[in-house]
């Protein structure tokens, strides 16, 4: 039943409130509802955030949003992680109600002495209402009250008198709430930072420290303390997340060549997301890479180095899976009576089967639980989900809510590029954090479109984590753009999103498609073993590694840039040239970027100054976090931005006034 002051439309509501909405402790965001009453009495509303200690915060007033008249919106913040609600307040304001009629009246000489008697009335009524603790409150009520009585003074005195700040600043702490109407509580869960705000490093183990012998034309596969050592520069780039492949032995069976060919030489090491051998399945550890006290030592040296090590969770296997032998049921049958393999045609995936979660769902929900808690037994703390898209929904809310209740430190990252709904759906009943589509918006419209709709429509559940790149994904905007477009897409990820991640090679501008069209790499690391001379590269001065370093540095010394819902887009005159800006409190950035790494652009930047906290007429300096030069800015100004060398400006706003 509708309440007596009606509240609807109530945001962030996820599910009709069964499922929660997200957040991190000090992350603010809106709540909205339209809030309306019959005739023309003036009403309130608020906010209360009941927390997980069962106690309750103190009301946060909304405000009219304009956006239509009967929208109201307010900013509010969890201040520990845990279980949250929030419930809508609404109420008749009575003294609201009195001063609106009394503005238009006593300036017009109607009934001004009944017009004072009644505000009299109003406040005693509001003075009454206050704890017994609001004493200096209290008092300037009182006084007010005794001022609009004093028939000695000037009735405009009087009037002031009870309209001035220091009463509007008591009643902004203590409404007079009458008819109060409450909506909720609906529930929303404050993760730990992590799940909100980190730069994530991907690479494969076996690559780092593997060496080939020219005389028998084999591999050695680097291990956990050869790849250990790959984890000092990692930390030194200012990333806070390794995220391993799987780590797995690798099936024998159908086991692809280089380029994900059929032919598999000697030696060959196959698809890490061909899990499971006779060496063992997702509870073990490729033999090649050492043992699981060699893998705790791994976890202990990232830690020490304040990295966290992310492990993937890819729910399929290899042929020769002990899975494969020891539940067949666990498996759709061909009508031939084969195992069918994977597939996302075109592509094909021989050496991989993939579970059948309709066939004995109870078996395989307690195994996936018991493989997940044996790694983080050793350690593991987030998990990247593979292909989550493909297995049932209703696993994925069982198992991350399990998980929750046990661990509520565990992240998951889910790697879905399928449908919205989909991803948008996988967000809502647990992961964290998800891959986007941002790896295919490159033009400045669909950017602002897509980036509009990750910090301010589906924010509430998801989560996004920017990519520039994966093992199986070269954009041929990278292909094509070079060294410049490796600049561009980091710059963008950096400074768009809270998280954002490259995956290894990419500062070394690895840029060939296995063939045109393909977003394949020439040579993958998925299929072969690729260790690269990464102080070579640096020291020739063909690393972007320098770069990375600076943007994970900014992002560390600005809290505008570990949050997602506060982008905001001005305008460039031309088209090639982005300009967002980012603000958390004092702290306000503002990001302008060539979108095109061939050729050096210039416009003028047209600023929203309003969504700088500013006056349309206020100037201001502007620090270049990347080149160190300084400006003084105002709302329109001139930039020329040369790919070649600076394609960006990441400016700190230094306010003038």
């Amino acid at each position: 039943m509708v309440g007596r002051i009606p509240i609807v439309d109530i945001s962030p509501v996820v599910d009709r409130g069964r499922l929660p909405a997200k957040a991190v402790p000090g992350e603010r965001f809106p709540v909205t509802a339209t809030v309306f009453r019959e005739g023309h009495d003036a009403l309130g509303a608020g906010v209360v955030l009941h927390g997980p200690d069962g106690k309750d915060r103190p009301l946060q007033l909304m405000r009219p949003t304009g956006a239509n008249p009967d929208e109201w919106q307010a900013l509010v913040a969890p201040d520990a992680e845990g279980r949250w609600g929030f419930s809508v307040e609404a109420w008749s304001d009575p003294v609201a109600t009195w001063r609106h009629a009394a503005e238009i009246k006593i300036p017009a000489e109607i009934d001004v002495e009944l017009m004072l008697a009644e505000g009299a009335l109003v406040l005693e009524r509001a003075a009454a209402a206050l704890p017994r603790s609001a004493k200096p409150e209290r008092r300037v009520l009182t006084d007010a009250v005794a001022a609009l009585r004093d028939t000695e003074r000037p009735v405009q005195a009087r009037f002031a008198a009870a309209v001035g700040p220091d009463v509007d600043e008591v009643l902004g702490s203590y409404p007079l709430r009458e008819l109060v109407t409450r909506e909720g509580p609906f529930p929303f869960y404050a993760d730990r930072e992590r799940a909100l705000y980190g730069s994530w490093y991907e690479f494969f183990p076996r690559s780092e420290g593997a060496t080939y012998d020219d005389r028998t034309q084999t591999w050695a596969s680097g291990t956990f303390d050869t790849a250990a050592k790959r984890l000092d520069a990692i930390a030194d780039m200012g990333f806070d997340v390794a995220y391993l492949p799987p780590i797995h032995p690798i099936g024998t069976i159908n086991r692809k060549g280089p380029n994900n060919t059929l032919v598999c030489h000697p030696g060959d090491p196959g698809s890490p997301w061909a899990i499971g051998s006779d060496e063992g399945g997702h509870d073990a550890i490729h033999p090649d890479l050492g043992s699981l006290e060699d893998f705790d030592a791994f976890v202990a040296r990232a830690n020490d180095l304040g990295l966290e090590i992310a492990l993937d969770l890819a729910l399929q296997c290899a042929p020769d899976h002990p899975w494969a032998t020891e539940h067949p049921e666990w498996f759709t049958r061909r009508a031939d009576g084969s195992i069918a393999y994977a597939e996302n045609p075109p592509k094909k995936y021989q050496d991989i089967y993939p579970v059948n979660f309709d066939n004995d769902p109870e078996g395989i929900y307690a195994e996936v639980l018991r493989v997940l808690r044996h790694w983080m037994d050793h350690g593991v703390r987030i998990f990247r989900v593979d292909n989550p898209h493909t297995k049932p929904v209703p696993f994925w809310q069982r198992l991350l809510a399990e998980i929750r209740e046990t661990d509520p430190d565990v992240v998951f990252l889910s790697e879905a590029f399928t449908v919205p709904a989909m991803m948008r759906t996988l967000a809502m009943v647990g992961f964290h954090q998800s891959y986007t589509y941002f790896t295919w918006r490159n033009e400045r419209a669909e950017l602002e479109e897509y980036l509009t709709e990750l910090a301010h429509h589906t924010s509430p559940v998801l989560r996004p984590n920017l990519f520039v790149n994966t093992p199986d994904i070269l954009n041929a905007y990278l292909q094509y753009g070079g060294p410049a477009a490796f600049k561009i897409r980091a710059t963008l990820a950096a400074t768009a999103s809270p998280s954002w991640g490259v995956y290894s090679g990419f500062e070394l501008f690895e840029h060939v498609a296995v063939t045109p069209g393909s977003e394949e790499y020439l040579d993958s690391e998925k299929y072969q073993y690729k260790p690269r001379d990464w102080q070579r590269a640096e020291s020739e001065g063909r690393s972007l590694a320098p770069y990375l370093t600076r943007l994970n540095q900014i992002r560390r010394a600005h809290p505008a840039l570990q949050r997602l819902r506060n982008i905001a887009f001005h305008d460039p005159e031309y088209r090639s040239i982005i300009a967002y800006s980012k603000r958390e409190g004092d702290d306000t950035l503002i990001v302008v970027l060539n979108l095109d790494p061939h050729a050096t652009r210039e416009t003028t930047v047209h600023l929203d100054m309003p969504a700088l906290g500013m006056d349309w007429h206020d100037t201001f300096h502007v620090h270049d976090e990347i080149t160190g030069q300084k400006w003084r800015w105002a709302e329109h100004n001139y930039v020329r931005l040369d790919p070649a060398h600076e394609p960006a400006h990441v400016l700190t706003v230094q306010r003038t006034r």
